[in-house]
């Protein structure tokens, strides 16, 4: 019997986050004996659309049996239609799948989901601002681009946010250089009042924040911008919690990688043992716990 083949397309190398789904998958492909093919699109959905395009116009002893996906934008229903009907499983990470509805049991091909609880990322992390910032504050949100698991993060923190505690909103890519840039705007007008925090979607953009600040010739200025918390989410081990742990980040969240997980699913749709869930979904977790936060007082 030939070897299970699966394409893993992921949105960009520039992302700690995204690297680490990609080792995580590889690992699993590893414990699994299947074939691998970890492709990115470099945050261009037009660019993921081709590709994944390209590897089901092969063929047929080349296709894969399934194609993983977290989308770089729109959701691609077309092109998992046409999947579909080459039996090739779709599963989605880290975004719903309601348009692939029609889709679940034309055939054997795998279709689902398997996504991270975005608004409860969202809760976490209002309850870090409000541990942080208990007498109340601004603080600078830097947010992914517009998609549904940015909003969704958003919509958790304004479920949890005190009313004495403002969001400033910025927008990012996911990258450092994005959050960099974002930070840099802001330093730039002479008229800027420094935030109370920095709170970031990912951990990523809050360390391109931070360094966009340490670049700063010394003075009051960049003393002012580093003495404020500044937050992520992720939590990959080698970056996120490692930046915790260093004091240059004062929380993460920890996303544990799904792509590993959609891939023993997929491997157990095709093997019969078990069918695909519709949605498979995961808990993030608080690094450090809320409670072990200290706050921030005496800045108002």
């Amino acid at each position: 019997m030939a070897r299970l083949a699966i394409l893993l397309s992921l949105i960009t190398t520039h992302n700690d986050y995204q690297r680490e789904q990609a080792a995580v998958a590889q690992q699993m492909a590893g414990r699994l004996g299947i074939d691998l093919r970890v492709i990115y699109a470099e945050g261009d959905s037009v660019l993921q659309a081709t590709q994944i395009l390209e590897a089901l116009q092969a063929p047929v002893e080349e296709r894969p049996c399934a194609v993983v996906l977290e989308p770089a934008g729109a959701s691609m229903t077309q092109i998992a239609r046409r999947a579909v009907q080459h039996d090739v499983g779709w599963v989605v990470v880290n975004r719903a799948v309601d348009a692939y509805d029609d889709l679940r049991g034309r055939g054997t091909a795998p279709v689902g989901a398997v996504v991270l609880d975005n608004v409860e990322v969202g809760r976490l992390q209002g309850a870090q601002f409000a541990a942080l910032l208990p007498e109340g504050g601004k603080v600078l949100y830097l947010e992914g681009p517009a998609t549904e698991l940015s909003r969704q993060r958003r919509a958790g923190v304004v479920e949890t946010l005190p009313a004495n505690i403002e969001l400033q909103s910025a927008r990012g890519r996911w990258t450092e250089e994005s959050g960099a840039q974002a930070v840099s705007q802001r330093l730039a007008l002479a008229s800027t009042r420094v935030p109370d925090l920095v709170g970031s979607q990912n951990d990523a953009m809050a360390m391109g924040a931070r360094r966009a600040v340490e670049a700063l010739p010394p003075g009051p200025a960049r003393d002012r911008w580093l003495a404020i918390p500044y937050t992520g989410v992720d939590g990959v081990p080698s970056t996120g919690q490692a930046w915790v742990k260093q004091g240059q980040l004062t929380a993460t969240i920890i996303s544990p990688p799904l792509a590993g997980l959609a891939l023993e699913l997929v491997v157990k749709a095709r093997s019969g043992t078990q069918p695909m869930p519709e949605v498979t979904s995961v808990l993030p977790v608080a690094f450090p716990p809320v409670p072990e936060l200290r706050p921030i007082t005496g800045r108002r």
